[in-house]
């Protein structure tokens, strides 16, 4: 895939900016700061728990990225779900073909288009220290978190089984003695309305609690046309709530959180025909906001949860226990050819297609029980260790249907899977101070993963008869770690890192147009990474940096659609790939702070033979094709893999009276361009994608009253995010500007 030349000076040239503009007026105002005055404000130091133990971020010799509570609530105001963190960290993208409730989540090129409700992921999505397998577990919203920690690389070490691309780690507010709570409100165009609120404080002298809560609205905006209908389609309402209570008592604490949430709205809402032959653009006369669609859509999501933290402190050591469950349902419903099969005048033929396809997935039930348990030693001061075991259990079952758009939503296809995973593991890890200024961290893990697989196909939409398939995948893997760390001075350290993981093996079961399963083998990596951590400038610049480099075997692709309109999963020999990422926070002036990271990340399949079905829609396929008219992906970069992405903020603010500041906020986003599929073609790429978003506000009371103006994708930049290939040139996009009013108040 090409990569714009000027994009890698932007990126490079933003970095360079900012470094020296920090360095100077740090250095300015040291000269100007007047005897006896006040100490400059400073960055604040951050905890992360990235290694199972609470640890200062400069100390972790990992690449990793922090987003605190205000940058993810600025990015959430239009009612963005999970999917707002995509290019909010270096290395990091997200997209979805399924609305709101399943993200797909990338780390240095590394995940998996799959939309199967049975799909695995290498990025693993962990909250509260319980990881969200299903996809469908993975796009629970964003509220009341205290941050968001991405972790880049594999983690195969603490976290095991389905990590080989790293770890997003969501850490909710906890529970505590003190009294704190508040409350944001907020309305927008599109009827974009969100209402946000937690309380939390003592219950007793050992208990505390804290109830968080979120409820996002969005009118439909989308109309369409075939039907008459205005407003019919990209509405939702979305809602959540946790609960959380903590038992304290000298050695001893316990933690209680049960969380919810319902969604009711729009599957994705794929667009016809939307892009040309030849290009990669937007059809002429293409609008967002109408759609010419003869299927149905809907989608509904109920999912609920529980997880209990017992610690107990027994001297020199920490035992811990952590249960989690997790239980979900959900039906999607959508129009996948986007468009029409009969028009009813001339000017509706440009949504016509090949042939209509309305589907639907449900989950009827999706159980997962986990069980962890710790020992691991206070700290020390030379070394520190834990040791471990973990426990996963799954049960799902899920449902296909095909429906027969013309003949009044006749079911004419249904096909029902079941799968029982079993998964254990044990590790342990150590963090030896050799001297004061050398460090060595390691770590290894065993895990054994095995599943029961079975599907049953009732009724065939293509004249298939019953069928029933089965297969029962298992393996057992060692994966760990090695890293060393150089202190060079107080504020710098230096880290190189040895990493291995693994995905478990996979298999999927779509038989509603094909008479077999899909088996995937496990995948490895092995990862090198050497970075640098360092403070300066009295503690007003925070820049961290590394590079990378990766080899993957085995790699668990899934091929998507196609000529033959089956998307099945296989294995790529060998992928490669290597980068760099930095992450830098300064605060300018006292009153001016901004933050940026970037990232360039190349990714190559490696497998002469690997050939998938090309489009069945018609495009400009650039990859050459075997004797059987399948395209070779041997060279090509990985899907939805962006070479650079870039990500800046910053905030300035122009205090007023004793405790007001009037402030302004900004925070851009960019991505170079991306491939939809293994295959490459001129039609199925997303051009480069820069977005922004805007608040200007007043707040009084020290901060804790506030109103805002907000803007999301301030420009209204109109990108395709993804497309379908099986029967016409098919686009999803992203969601226009919204523009709205804010106010929030804390206890």
């Amino acid at each position: 895939m090409s990569v714009a030349h000027p994009s890698r000076f932007a990126v490079l040239a933003v970095s360079i900016a900012l470094a020296l503009s920090a360095a100077a007026a740090q250095a300015q105002d040291a000269d100007n700061q007047p005897a006896g005055k006040k100490k400059p404000v400073e960055l604040q130091a951050i905890n992360v728990t990235a290694e199972k133990r609470v640890e200062n971020l400069q100390k972790v010799p990992i690449s990793m990225t922090v987003l605190p509570s205000d940058k993810l609530e600025a990015f959430g105001q239009a009612g963005d779900g999970v999917l707002q963190l995509a290019s909010r960290a270096p290395s990091v993208y997200a997209e979805t073909s399924y609305g709101r409730e399943f993200p797909r989540f990338y780390i240095r090129g590394l995940g998996n288009s799959d939309f199967d409700l049975n799909a695995s992921q290498p990025v693993s999505m962990v909250y509260d220290d319980i990881v969200q397998e299903n996809p469908i577990l993975k796009g629970f919203p964003l509220f009341d978190l205290e941050q968001v920690e991405v972790l880049r690389g594999p983690q195969g070490t603490l976290f095991g089984r389905n990590s080989p691309a790293g770890v997003i780690k969501f850490e909710s507010r906890k529970p505590s003695q003190e009294t704190s709570g508040y409350a944001r409100v907020s309305y927008g165009t599109l009827g974009t309305a969100n209402a946000e609120a937690a309380l939390g404080g003592a219950l007793s002298s050992h208990w505390s609690g804290r109830v968080s809560a979120l409820a996002q609205h969005r009118d439909g905006w989308i109309d369409n046309d075939y039907t008459g209908k205005k407003d019919a389609l990209g509405g939702y309402n979305d809602r959540a709530v946790r609960l959380q209570a903590l038992y304290e008592n000298g050695d001893f604490n316990a933690l209680i959180n049960t969380h919810a949430r319902w969604l009711d709205g729009s599957a994705m809402v794929n667009r016809a025909n939307a892009i040309p032959m030849g290009e990669n653009s937007f059809a002429p006369g293409f609008s967002r906001d109408t759609v010419y669609q003869d299927g149905r859509n809907k989608q509904h999501l109920f999912s609920w949860g529980s997880n209990l933290h017992l610690n107990w402190k027994l001297g020199d050591y920490t035992f811990t226990s952590i249960t989690g469950f997790e239980k979900a349902t959900t039906y999607s419903l959508g129009d996948v050819d986007g468009g029409i099969a009969i028009p009813h005048d001339a000017s509706q033929q440009k949504a016509v297609t090949p042939f209509p396809s309305e589907t639907a997935d449900a989950l009827p039930h999706d159980r997962q029980i986990t069980q962890e348990f710790r020992l691991a030693s206070n700290p020390q001061d030379r070394l520190n260790w834990q040791v471990g075991t973990y426990y996963f259990h799954e049960d799902i079952a899920i449902n296909n249907y095909d429906y027969a758009t013309l003949n009044n939503h006749a079911l004419d296809g249904l096909a029902k899977q079941t799968q029982r995973t079993n998964a254990w593991a044990v590790f342990g890890s150590a963090d030896y101070h050799i001297t004061d200024d050398f460090d060595v961290r390691a770590g290894a893990r065993y895990s054994h993963d095995s599943r029961t697989f079975r599907v049953d196909r009732l009724l065939s939409p293509i004249g298939g008869g019953p069928l029933s398939l089965g297969a029962e995948p298992h393996d057992s893997r060692w994966s760990g770690d090695v890293t060393a760390t150089w202190t060079l001075d107080p504020n710098v350290n230096v880290y190189a890192r040895i990493a291995n993981g693994f995905r478990a093996p996979s298999v999927q079961g779509r038989v509603l147009f094909a008479d077999f399963i899909s088996q995937a083998k496990p995948e490895t990596i092995t990862s090198y990474e050497l970075g640098i951590k360092t403070t300066g400038m009295d503690n007003r610049v925070r820049f961290n940096a590394d590079v990378y480099t990766y080899n993957m075997h085995n790699q668990q692709l899934t091929a998507v659609g196609g000529d033959i309109n089956v998307t099945r999963l296989l294995n790529a020999k060998k992928t490669q790939g290597y980068g760099a990422e930095f992450d830098l926070e300064a605060y300018l002036t006292p009153n001016f702070i901004v933050t940026a990271g970037g990232s360039y990340n190349h990714t190559e399949l490696k497998d002469p033979t690997l050939a998938v079905a090309p489009c069945g829609s018609g495009c400009t396929v650039l990859d050459p094709l075997n004797a059987s008219g399948n395209a070779l992906v041997n060279g090509n970069d990985l899907p939805n893999a962006p070479r650079w992405i870039g990500t800046f903020t910053a905030r300035y603010g122009i205090p007023y009276g004793d405790s007001g500041e009037f402030f302004v906020y900004t925070d851009w986003n960019y991505r170079s361009d991306v491939n939809f599929f293994l295959y490459e073609s001129k039609e199925f790429q997303s051009k480069p994608f820069l977005e922004g978003g805007l608040r200007l506000g007043y707040n009084w009371g020290f901060g804790k009253r506030e109103v805002a103006l907000y803007a999301r994708n301030v420009t209204n930049k109109k990108v395709i995010t993804g497309a379908i290939d099986f029967n016409n040139r098919t686009a999803f996009v992203n969601d226009p500007r919204v523009v709205g009013v804010e106010f929030r108040t804390e206890l």
